[in-house]
């Protein structure tokens, strides 16, 4: 049996340990509830603030992202712009545009090699409609042309639209 480690009072990171508070019964390793120096108070395994995985509640965290996000230019010049993420049709650029990883050549078509089908995709809105696995990747072309035919349709200047 081994010997209990106090922690009691000691600091990790900007956390103290205030009390002891049961064990993890995945692992049997004891609990410790910790005050961070934000004032929030969460439970933390020991083995975990000992191995410096855990060193506040979140707080650490949510300020270094902060930190990055104002450091990156680009992210500031466009943050809270929601039409960036769309294009002028307000239909979702990734819906469109192909990704450097695209190894099938059409957007919205990939092959599954666990199931050795090829899939076709198209979000609508937030939502599936299309999602269908195929045999060949000529019917998983088809139908994605299909659906955005459907979905994405071309008005007289030939411009797509959102239905």
């Amino acid at each position: 049996m081994s010997r209990m480690i106090e922690m009691k009072g000691k600091r990790f990171g900007r956390l103290t340990v205030i009390r002891q508070n049961g064990q993890d019964p995945k692992n049997a390793d004891l609990l410790w509830e910790c005050r961070c120096s934000c004032g929030n108070i969460v439970t933390v395994d020991g083995s975990r603030l000992r191995g410096g995985y855990v060193r506040s509640c979140g707080c650490l965290r949510r300020e270094l992202a902060r930190e990055r996000y104002t450091k990156n230019e680009g992210f500031t010049k466009n943050m809270g712009n929601p039409r960036n993420l769309r294009n002028s049709d307000g239909i979702m650029v990734s819906s469109i545009k192909e990704s450097q990883r695209n190894t099938s050549g059409v957007v919205g078509v990939s092959y599954d090699k666990a199931t050795d089908r090829w899939l076709a995709r198209l979000m609508y809105k937030g939502h599936y409609v299309l999602l269908k696995s195929f045999d060949t990747k000529a019917e998983a072309v088809e139908a994605r042309k299909a659906a955005e035919k459907v979905y994405w349709r071309k008005n007289k200047q030939d411009k797509q639209t959102v239905v």
